[in-house]
């Protein structure tokens, strides 16, 4: 009898775990501890693999910005290409501060990532940068942020 009552409670146990997950996931709760910037938020979703462009050009400035209310701040910067200035929006401020690669005004560098509009204005949201002989990977192909570790394949 007690090994009944015991396997029951564990199922009940799985079953509540797993309808909470659940409930998260279509409730849109946000990714934890990502500040915003974990996939699957409306941010996020903004990455559009149909329309990713490679620029070169030269950084003009390096600033921080907040894209949407409630995020956690980000590292933005402004390229000129041969064309125009373009917004490049790298990521989180708490990935891209602590990478290898550093940026500067007058850096020259190649970004490849996905143009959108942003504030009724193009944007890019880099994929990857390259600074010379340096590459700081930012997204994979599908726009999905290195910075939100592992995942089931």
């Amino acid at each position: 009898m007690k090994k009944i009552v015991g396997a029951i409670a564990a199922m009940a146990f799985f079953s509540l775990v797993a309808a909470d997950q659940v409930y998260a996931q279509r409730a849109g709760i946000r990714w934890r501890s990502s500040g915003g910037w974990g996939p699957g938020t409306p941010y996020t979703r903004m990455y559009d693999p149909k329309t990713v462009e490679t620029i070169n050009g030269e950084v003009l400035k390096i600033d921080m910005i907040t894209p949407r209310k409630g995020m956690s701040p980000g590292v933005h910067m402004t390229v000129k290409t041969d064309k125009q200035e373009i917004p490049v929006h790298l990521g989180p401020s708490f990935f891209v501060e602590y990478q290898d690669v550093k940026l500067a005004p007058k850096d020259k560098v190649e970004v490849k990532g996905s143009r959108i509009t942003f504030d009724g204005k193009p944007a890019i949201i880099a994929m990857e940068l390259r600074k010379g002989d340096e590459v700081l990977k930012l997204r994979d192909e599908s726009g999905l942020p290195v910075w939100s570790g592992w995942r089931r394949r």
